[in-house]
């Protein structure tokens, strides 16, 4: 199971830029809202777009999906993890609980 990263922890690594942020919601979900500066990699993706977009597979990752119900993050990051990726972490509680503590979103 992928290591879990809390709300206050994820804050302070997108504010100093130290961490990857995935939307693992992608589509019309990432296009109306995500975090700041997430991109967006949905697991059916993963296999053709992980190496363009995150070459370097030491690199601090946290995906994010809906809430702690949803599965997305989850999905992802274990598909990370299995082409090597060897930081990856999950934020379970995902943009629900991000923009109900009243943080940034971006549209």
């Amino acid at each position: 199971m992928t290591t879990l990263i809390t709300r206050e922890e994820l804050a302070r690594e997108i504010e100093a830029g130290s961490v990857t942020v995935l939307d693992a919601l992608g589509g019309e979900y990432y296009a109306k809202a995500h975090l700041p500066g997430a991109l967006a990699l949905v697991e059916a993706d993963v296999d053709t777009l992980a190496p363009r977009l995150l070459p370097d597979k030491t690199a601090a990752i946290v995906t994010y999906c809906s809430n702690a119900a949803c599965p997305n993050s989850q999905n992802v990051a274990g598909k990370l993890e299995r082409l090597g990726y060897t930081n990856v972490r999950k934020y379970r509680d995902g943009i629900q609980d991000w923009s109900e503590a009243g943080l940034p979103i971006e549209p």
